[in-house]
């Protein structure tokens, strides 16, 4: 069987290394494809650092993936060897990851990445979109999605208030939001992400620093509409408190970590919503599928614009550094590595 290379972690709480795996065979409804860029996320070292996840070692991770077709499963249309594609891997599937050099996909839920993309930056885009999708369109919030029959500017008038704006998800989330129409769109960030932020879509950037009742009273400022959606693309118990507050009755907060809000502020009639932010997951695909048909065009038109890249150098050994690195701490930037480039 042809081998590959790849990042392996090899047992629970193993050190990362680079060895050979199998170069796996499409079967229905999927695509090889031969990866050129691989992003990296904050998952990925959490996952080695706190075994979760994980129930199968040797495992690979990776779940931001930008490539060329290679091979075509059975029944799978619309795409031919070579076409260049972004898609989202898999936890806990070897064969589904993106931290190697080859990798299935699967067909209804890979986009064409169109010419003014490169594969570092289609790589940046899966995870952290499909996360702020499913947070907003998906679960148990449901909005209609921007690019469905009636919902573009659909919720205009509306106030967001999205939490760690600068992150991948927040970027992502103002996007999104932008083209449902939300107005104003508020975030948290460092200042000096701010006109970055602004130019994504945010029309109000305050400080991430900021303690809950000076975010609260800052957010009275801007507007009198009651908050109806707040989305917290970091989670931590002091954002997820500070969210919830500003809901309205009836408002709703999509967070992508545990619930960390105390129970004794908790009502019945303010909702908290985890998202699990994979397309490939069963109750998110159909979703999935609506927006990887419009993914390309998204990208095309600049709706939906990539993050800011950084590459790691040495194919997939920069790759075991960048998880370092991403663990250390980094801003307003995706760490991307290049398989194809390992010695």
């Amino acid at each position: 069987m042809a081998q590959q290379k790849a990042v392996v972690l090899p047992k629970a709480k193993g050190d990362w290394l680079v060895d050979s795996v199998p170069v796996y065979t499409p079967g229905p409804g999927e695509i090889l494809i031969k990866i050129h860029a691989s992003a990296l996320n904050p998952v990925d070292w959490k996952i080695q650092a706190y075994d979760f996840f994980i129930d199968k070692f040797p495992a690979v991770l990776g779940t931001d993936i930008a490539g060329t077709v290679e091979a075509l499963g059975e029944g799978v249309t619309g795409f031919a060897k070579g076409d260049r594609v972004l898609t989202q891997g898999v936890i806990n599937e070897n064969a589904h990851a993106g931290f190697q050099q080859y990798t299935l996909s699967n067909a209804d839920v890979t986009a064409k990445i169109p010419s003014n993309i490169s594969f570092d930056q289609a790589s940046t885009v899966p995870l952290g979109l499909a996360t702020a999708v499913v947070g907003l369109y998906g679960g148990g919030i449901s909005l209609t999605p921007p690019w469905a029959d009636g919902g573009a500017g659909k919720y205009a008038g509306k106030p967001i208030v999205v939490f760690a704006g600068a992150s991948s998800v927040g970027q992502y989330a103002i996007q999104v939001a932008k083209l449902s129409g939300f107005s104003p769109i508020i975030t948290t960030a460092s200042p000096h992400n701010a006109a970055y932020l602004q130019g994504l879509g945010a029309t109000h950037v305050l400080d991430r620093a900021l303690s809950g009742d000076a975010l609260r009273a800052a957010v009275k400022q801007i507007t009198s509409a009651p908050i109806e959606f707040a989305y917290d693309a970091v989670s931590g118990a002091d954002t997820q408190t500070a969210g919830y507050e500003l809901l309205a009755p009836g408002g709703a907060i999509v967070i992508v970590l545990a619930n960390a809000v105390p129970e004794a502020k908790q009502t019945k009639d303010r909702k908290i919503e985890h998202v699990f932010g994979n397309v490939n997951a069963p109750q998110n695909r159909a979703l999935g599928r609506s927006l990887y048909a419009k993914l390309t065009g998204l990208l095309e038109t600049g709706a939906i614009k990539p993050n800011r890249v950084e590459v790691l150098p040495n194919g997939l050994q920069g790759i075991i550094l960048g998880l370092a690195k991403l663990k250390a701490g980094v801003s307003n930037v995706k760490l991307v590595g290049r398989p194809q480039e390992t010695a």
